[in-house]
């Protein structure tokens, strides 16, 4: 048996092309000239059985450097977490690991439940009244979280963090641009937000302000005195936040945040290659019905018994697209899922206790390091992320760190210039003592 999967027989092939009144595969392509037509061969491998293909591969794979046969200290907006074995057990269960959109509620009452606990863990993290289904990731999020601001204030303009993450930056230009909003980039000064260049840029024209917490540096920055700036500007406060970050963080809805956007990538969903990911969005009461995407809400059927269903669906599958707040129309269910069974499984203590973990490991880190000569080069509060630098080039220091199994940190200076030959480092609740150690001894001994 060499395919895993039983290809077309001849006979099903007759059997097509006779239900669709056609004699050959000739034929069904006969309106397409033969001057365009290809001929030749296409540059590919033989075909292998099954068992030697799955060989080849696996050897292929084998090459890559990944986290669970390396130590990572890689993070910059993906990281490297605990993932309860709960998590792919529940995801594995075919009713929903197949399942989609829930358009008939009453036969999805087990998907619309799962997204609303989704949707309430997540509004307890935040601080704010509502959160949606979920959306593609933590960039495409801040986005549609732009777009909201300039619909919602009638304004064209948005202020963003230079210490937002690149990524992410990018993802709102993108969206910026077919809408025809100026995004203007706010400099930063020592790892943080420079609040006296955003006060000289907000006038009446600014829909919004958008900043990270903690930043793409692993600052704090100061919310309280940025909600101010915000606000008195009537302009709306946006915050893109990591969330298991917000197991210790003041949340940002408690400093007045509008709209705070992210991803749900640090509980329940693996590294990967960088994909897929979840993203979450939750905006206050005020701003309910301008959600972009998809929001479960809780009712009672006609016996009283509780139940689940779509709610105030505002995108442009269902309602007028001149009305339509945005045209994402899917969610990241199973991610979402994930995400929900992860936080169930750690409740409340386990969330506060992970990232406190994150906090105090990063910490024992900067520590480590500076003992070794390795300059910290913001000093502050951060939670799991700070930036070093480097003893030699980037690249250099991260392939002697590969060597002894290590995989660096993220090199600043492809997305910041002046930071060339600097580390952005994750230290997360798994890495070790003795991991800790080994990395500052790699690097310190460049450093001699």
């Amino acid at each position: 048996m060499k395919h895993r999967y039983l290809p077309m027989t001849e006979s099903d092939q007759k059997e097509m092309l006779e239900a669709i009144g056609v004699s050959s595969i000739d034929e069904l392509f006969e309106d397409i000239p033969e001057s365009v037509r290809f001929k030749g061969e296409y540059n590919i491998k033989p075909a292998k059985s099954e068992s030697a293909l799955l060989k080849e591969l696996s050897q292929l794979a084998a090459k890559n450097k990944d986290s669970k046969t390396y130590t990572s200290f890689l993070g910059a907006g993906v990281y490297d977490h605990y993932v309860p074995v709960i998590v792919d057990h529940v995801l594995s269960r075919s009713e929903f690991y197949t399942a989609y959109t829930p358009y008939q509620p009453e036969i999805s009452q087990g998907e619309l439940q799962a997204i609303f606990e989704f949707q309430t863990m997540i509004c307890e993290l935040t601080g704010l009244d509502v959160a949606n289904s979920s959306m593609y990731d933590g960039g495409t999020a801040l986005g549609e979280a732009a777009t909201l601001a300039c619909g919602s204030t009638r304004r064209k303009k948005i202020l963003i963090s230079a210490a937002v993450h690149p990524e992410y930056r990018d993802v709102v230009k993108s969206y910026a641009k077919g809408q025809y909003i100026e995004v203007i980039e706010i400099p930063q000064t020592d790892g943080l937000t420079n609040l006296d260049v955003l006060k000289g840029h907000m006038s009446d024209e600014v829909a919004g302000v958008i900043v990270q917490y903690p930043n793409f540096f692993g600052r704090i920055e100061e919310l309280d005195e940025i909600e101010k700036i915000v606000h008195q500007n009537k302009a709306m406060f946006i915050v893109s936040s990591n969330p298991l970050a917000l197991g210790v963080l003041t949340p940002p809805g408690e400093f007045g945040a509008d709209i705070v956007a992210g991803d749900a990538q640090p509980f329940g969903i693996p590294a990967a290659f960088g994909g897929p990911h979840c993203g979450y969005f939750a905006v206050n009461q005020k701003l309910m019905r301008k959600v972009p995407g998809r929001l479960v809400g809780e009712t009672v059927d006609e016996d009283g018994k509780r139940g689940f269903v779509l709610t105030l669906q505002a995108r442009e599958q269902h309602i007028r697209r001149d009305k339509a707040t945005s045209n994402i129309c899917s969610n990241q269910a199973l991610n979402a899922l994930a995400a929900s069974v992860a936080m169930t499984a750690l409740g409340k203590k386990g969330v506060r206790e992970m990232a406190a973990q994150n906090i105090q490991k990063a910490h024992y880190a900067k520590k480590a390091l500076q003992a070794k000569g390795i300059e910290i080069v913001y000093e502050g509060p951060s939670f799991n992320e700070f930036v070093i630098k480097l003893p030699d080039s980037y690249e250099m220091c991260n392939a002697a760190l590969l060597k002894k199994g290590i995989i660096g940190g993220y090199h600043l200076g492809l997305t910041y210039p002046e930071l060339k030959n600097h580390m952005l480092v994750a230290v997360t609740e798994l890495r070790t003592k003795e991991e800790i150690d080994a990395f500052a001894q790699e690097l310190g001994d460049r450093h001699e």
